[in-house]
């Protein structure tokens, strides 16, 4: 912190000295990539969803509400200027363990994928690549992926682009004890896709307790993962994922979108957290569907101070920085004497 508030005391006393904007005194102290010239900044707008997941993909009426949940939120993202929509985890369904297990409500037990409505969940997919097409507005989504029987499937997360096409997909790496034992086959990577030259990364589930996922995609350049989530049994294990996406945000200094259920916006709504760790926006507390919107702006002063000082110095110190101060003294061995 005390480095930061030095660097940015210089970058003021540059602009008052030269007149300067405090943006464009900053850009003589920033690192220049690879040529020599400055890197452009980059913007777009984010709207992060909080929608009412619904557990039985057995009842085609559940599904069929949650992709007309979905498209209404599009439009409000789109109305609102957001270039992406982010969704939560199970945005088009999340099945109930209970309700899926062959041996029954009673007893959670392998589940019986073939009592999933797939072709209703496929019209309203499709619904929704048409409405995304027709918005030119990219849309990543959590849904379940089918495999081929007898095959399990993944937990996903679509990415839709403004042409209504897949970009790509996201499956879940890091699943629950439930989820491993019972419903998914895992994922085996990360993924990134890029809008208007921003980076984004995927993240799914309960992977906000794994900072290697997100130390994975701060060595892939993402400036934000998406994190997509129907929070966990208790409020307080809810909000420790909130707690987690912070400490993630600020540790990689990049954003951070949390998109999680509107049954659980009382203890933690869906945002967008900041380099810094500190939310930008939340939705509201009551229940409700909502979008947040926030822009991305990487110009932003504070931002430029997180990119082209924290993030280059970590990877650094990483690299092995400090190997050649290592000494070679028996007090630093003895952990005995003062």
């Amino acid at each position: 912190m005390t480095a930061n508030r030095n660097f940015k005391r210089r970058v003021r006393a540059r602009a008052a000295k030269t007149g300067e904007s405090y943006t464009a005194s900053l850009r003589h102290f920033r690192p220049a990539p690879t040529g020599g010239a400055v890197a452009e900044g980059k913007r777009m707008r984010l709207a992060v969803a909080q929608t009412v997941i619904r557990e039985d993909p057995r009842d085609a009426t559940e599904l069929s509400a949650s992709g007309a949940d979905l498209r209404s939120l599009m439009r409000e993202a789109h109305h609102a200027g957001a270039r992406l929509v982010h969704f939560p985890e199970g945005a088009t369904c999340f099945p109930h363990k209970r309700l899926m297990s062959v041996n029954g409500p009673d007893e959670v037990g392998p589940a019986d994928w073939d009592r999933f409505a797939w072709d209703v969940l496929r019209q309203e997919l499709n619904a929704t690549a048409e409405l995304a097409r027709e918005l030119r507005l990219w849309t990543v989504l959590g849904s379940v992926h089918r495999l081929t029987p007898p095959h399990r499937p993944h937990n996903s997360l679509y990415v839709i682009s403004d042409r209504g096409e897949v970009a790509t997909r996201y499956d879940e790496r890091m699943l629950s004890h439930t989820k491993i034992s019972y419903m998914y086959a895992p994922g085996t990577k990360p993924v990134t896709f890029e809008v208007d030259g921003m980076r984004f990364g995927c993240a799914l589930g309960m992977e906000a307790h794994f900072p290697e996922v997100f130390i994975e995609y701060e060595r892939l350049d993402v400036d934000c993962v998406l994190f997509s989530t129907t929070g966990a049994v208790s409020p307080h294990d809810t909000r420790l994922f909130a707690t987690e996406a912070q400490g993630h945000a600020s540790a990689n200094s990049y954003w951070v979108g949390f998109a999680s259920p509107a049954q659980h916006s009382g203890s933690v709504p869906s945002g967008v957290v900041g380099p810094d760790g500190e939310w930008l926006a939340q939705g509201p507390r009551d229940g409700t569907a909502s979008v947040t919107v926030v822009d991305l702006d990487t110009t932003s002063s504070d931002v430029e101070v997180a990119v082209s000082m924290a993030r280059p110095w970590r990877r650094t110190a990483r690299a092995g920085l400090y190997e050649p101060h290592v000494v070679r003294d028996p007090r630093s061995d003895d952990r005995s004497l003062f």
